[in-house]
């Protein structure tokens, strides 16, 4: 099977594309299906965050565009920085993943955590878009759990 080992950004026409919802945009190693048929072995050194854009190279030259899939997410408006700095907070306080704007967080839609947020004085808009959060505190990539 055909292998892809590394993450590149061309500006040429891709062999193939590939979408995936933020979960499956975390991968070491894993088989492959582009969304026209290709089938090739994702292999990289290391697990690693693919972004949107993203194009992984296959060890026959040609590459594959990653493509993040619309999903169900939230989008919580705030009424100004200091609204939306308390709001984050309180985000962050449950680990959850999350997209920054001036002033909106994006979040995936939870109907508890959406009700948090409408309880903080957000205005909550159910949505399906790619989901693209931010990286974790410690590097690039995703934020890691840890114990209490």
């Amino acid at each position: 099977m055909i292998r892809a080992t590394s993450i590149t950004h061309l500006h040429s026409t891709p062999a193939d594309t590939v979408t995936l919802v933020y979960d499956d945009r975390h991968r070491r190693r894993m088989a492959m299906m582009g969304d026209n048929g290709l089938e090739f072995l994702l292999d990289l050194p290391e697990a690693t965050e693919l972004h949107d854009g993203d194009d992984l190279l296959l060890d026959d030259g040609r590459h594959v565009r990653v493509r993040a899939a619309p999903e169900g997410i939230m989008q919580a408006t705030c009424e100004n920085q200091k609204h939306l700095t308390r709001t984050a907070w309180h985000v962050g306080n449950r680990h959850l993943p999350c997209e920054i704007h001036e002033n909106k967080l994006v979040l995936r839609w939870d109907h508890v955590i959406a009700e948090m947020l409408e309880q903080l004085g957000c205005t909550v808009t159910r949505l399906e878009a790619p989901f693209n959060p931010e990286g974790g505190a410690y590097g690039h990539g995703r934020t890691h759990g840890h114990d209490h």
